[in-house]
């Protein structure tokens, strides 16, 4: 498409009209029925992005372009045609005339549209609700820009199932730890915030967040700070619209209250009762309140607040904007300032067919954030040595480009410190982290949450280096500065202080590790729910520390419990599921409860077995701990034979001087040894006394006490430890 503006031989490029994230629309004409169409061009993904993602991508458009296709609604834009051209998907749609809401509020200056215009558009959106959702057609990204007024006075929505598609496209290749937004989140229903399944009363609580604003100015929860915003629509009973402006009618009061109530059963049963309550308010009678058609429930005040967790990826999100100028098809002005530009939109007519134009400084740009973005998916994939390349590649890129302390150059960097730390390379990662705290604070100032959040990998980092110490003397630093300008429970000051006191732990200070961890899952429980995963996490550390202090039964106790409720949040088989099933275990073990222990470890080497594989070193994990408890209720024979194979199993899969090794290898002298065979037993604490040495040094404590089992063992034998 970058050296013609025909496209299939059908549509002709005539003037750009919008442009944003997901690609570009063009006023169009098509050559064979002699209409003016707008055509959607996709932004292309290119060899810079994972082939199996972009193979996702593709039957996704086509899906959902299809399920657009599909709808036959005055209230819903009409969708002609789809396809591929030269590696650019396109849709063909019918060429509007008119503005979207967001366009109409920014023209109005942010004030309120004319009441008699809300409740027609709230009517119109309301009948065209109805007709998709009958279809079985949920839309997902109701927002101002969605919805377009035309000069007529029609309604339309846009983007049915395409913007389905740019949700999940945000989803998967731009959510990450450094700030990228998925998008704002002033229009998204509580259920879809907390990750849960969505139906019908999600576009309905999406729509009471849009008709607030169009009556109002301002969205129901109008914080700048995204947690604020999603807190808000988990917990805050909206201000009903005629505090904000008091010629509101009645009846349009409680239609939006009853809209974005937090619980889906409490708001109207479906877009067609939402439209009868609006039809009977405009002819004054007054709808009663509640959920179904038209229920005879007396009025009420408002739903109060129901606890409901906010999933992990949402402190990531930033608050984006409520309703902007946004171009959607039909309008007649493009937005000069949307980031997507590139060469396969430049066709100009006196470009060569052959030598494509070389790529301005914004297509170089956007390219670098492709490949940003794809070397997040190859971490979220699980090839973190490839995803490093692609961050260090992209950040020498951006370094040249837009110069080493630009957001997007440390943004690379910082992803570059990711992928070293999870490859084991911690020393690099400390470096890289160290670089991006130093450019953001230069950049950004010391108290911007991105420069705290690298500042805080710093401090992760080192302690990944066991230089604890230091460690604590930076999460001390950032935990005062995020309590002062974020307050002590906000979710980013809880992580800190959740780091703070795993630190602690690990400083040999348990016993404030223990009261601080406690405080951090008691305030976690109430900001983000008692079951949330962040919540249960520090949960686990209070269970760890308390482990620590010797108090096992509290500790089994509370590892039983974060099972039980990682179960049921996450599911059986997830990892953190596992982990704490473990630890439980070690914990019945230190109880002298050893006949449990041994059966809680034989199902989780099944579980583990099933879900990962007889070689994951998790599995290794558990199967040692069930040839621990073998021997500790007295089946010798049986817990040699066990620690014998993942001996050998971690050896070929983890190397010979791995710590878990060579715990192995040590099991497998303890259990030659209770089995009266010391000559091999020797063999097998000398192996282990050696291996520590090369690895740790000889006056490690652990080559020590290697030593000391290796002496043992010679005097079992009758002879001295100077002897061989």
């Amino acid at each position: 498409m970058a050296d013609t503006r025909l496209i299939q031989s059908r549509y002709r490029l005539l003037e750009l009209i919008g442009r944003g994230g997901m690609g570009e629309v063009w006023r169009a004409r098509d050559e064979s029925l002699g209409r003016q169409v707008a055509v959607k061009c996709l932004k292309p993904m290119g060899p810079q992005h994972d082939r199996a993602f972009t193979r996702v991508l593709r039957e996704r458009f086509r899906r959902e372009a299809r399920v657009a296709a599909s709808l036959q609604h005055r209230g819903v834009t009409v969708v002609h045609d789809f396809g591929e051209h030269e590696g650019v998907l396109y849709l063909v749609m019918e060429l509007l005339d008119g503005h979207n809401l967001s366009q109409l509020l920014e023209e109005n200056e942010q004030h309120p549209l004319p009441v008699d215009h809300v409740v027609d558009i709230a009517e119109q959106v309301a009948d065209a609700l109805g007709y998709t959702h009958r279809q079985g057609i949920v839309h997902r990204d109701l927002k101002p820009a969605n919805i377009m007024r035309l000069t007529d006075g029609t309604v339309k929505i846009c983007d049915f199932g395409i913007a389905r598609l740019g949700h999940d496209i945000g989803m998967t290749s731009r959510l990450t730890t450094t700030g990228l937004a998925m998008g704002t989140p002033h229009y998204m229903s509580p259920e879809q915030i907390s990750g849960k399944e969505v139906d019908h009363r999600s576009d309905l609580y999406s729509l009471g967040c849009v008709l607030y604003e169009i009556a109002t100015g301002v969205p129901p929860f109008d914080q700048e700070d995204a947690w604020a915003v999603l807190v808000g629509h988990r917990d805050t009973p909206p201000e009903p619209p005629r505090t904000h402006r008091a010629e509101l009618p009645g009846f349009f009061d409680r239609v939006v209250l009853d809209l974005l109530a937090k619980a889906p059963e409490e708001r109207p049963v479906d877009a067609g009762d939402l439209r009868r309550r609006i039809v009977l308010g405009r002819t004054g009678e007054q709808p009663a309140l509640g959920p179904g058609p038209l229920a005879l429930s007396a009025p009420g005040p408002p739903p109060g607040p129901r606890p409901r967790a906010l999933p992990a990826w949402t402190r990531s999100m930033t608050a984006g904007h409520r309703a902007t100028g946004a171009t959607a098809p039909g309008a007649q002005r493009p937005d000069p300032a949307a980031g997507l530009t590139g060469q396969w939109t430049t066709g100009t007519a006196g470009a060569s067919a052959t030598r494509p134009p070389e790529p301005a400084a914004p297509d170089l740009l956007a390219t670098l954030h492709g490949r940003h973005s794809a070397g997040i998916d190859l971490g979220r994939l699980g090839r973190w040595e490839e995803a490093g390349e692609v961050h260090r590649e992209v950040a020498a890129q951006r370094g040249r480009v837009l110069g080493p302390d630009h957001p997007d150059t440390l943004a690379s960097h910082y992803e570059l410190g990711l992928t070293l730390s999870r490859t084991g390379r911690a020393e690099e990662g400390l470096r890289e982290f160290a670089r991006v705290a130093e450019g953001r604070e230069r950049a950004l100032g010391a108290g911007h949450p991105q420069t705290l959040a690298a500042r805080q990998a710093t401090a992760h980092a080192l302690g990944r280096l066991g230089r604890h110490a230091e460690a604590h003397q930076v999460y001390e630093a950032v935990l005062a500065v995020r309590e002062r300008v974020m307050g002590p429970d906000h979710p980013d000051t809880l992580r800190c202080r959740h780091n703070l006191a795993f630190n602690l732990s690990r400083l040999g200070r348990p016993e404030e590790s223990w009261r601080l961890a406690r405080e951090v899952a008691d305030a976690r429980a109430r900001v983000l729910g008692p079951t949330h995963p962040d919540t249960l996490t520090t949960r686990y550390e209070v269970a760890y520390t308390l482990g620590r202090l010797g108090r096992w039964a509290e500790a089994l106790d509370t590892f039983q419990d974060v099972a039980r409720a990682r179960a049921g949040t996450l599911g059986p088989d997830h990892p953190d599921t596992f982990a704490a099933r473990y630890e439980a275990g070690i914990s019945l073990g230190r109880l002298g409860r050893d006949a449990e222990a041994l059966e809680l470890y034989r199902s989780l080497v099944a579980d583990r077995t099933r879900t990962a594989g007889a070689a994951d070193p998790e599995t290794l994990r558990a199967r040692h701990g069930l040839g621990v408890n073998l021997g500790r209720t007295g089946r010798w024979e049986e817990a040699l034979a066990e620690a014998r194979e993942v001996c050998a199993l971690r050896e070929r899969t983890l190397g010979p001087d791995h710590p878990d090794t060579v715990i192995s290898r040590r099991e497998v002298a303890a259990g030659l040894g209770w089995l009266g065979r010391w000559s091999e037993a020797l063999v097998a604490y000398r192996e282990v006394a050696e291996a520590r040495a090369r690895v740790l040094g000889p006056g490690h404590p652990q080559t020590v006490a290697a030593r000391d089992d290796e002496a043992h063992c010679l005097q079992r034998l009758g002879r001295s430890a100077g002897t061989t």
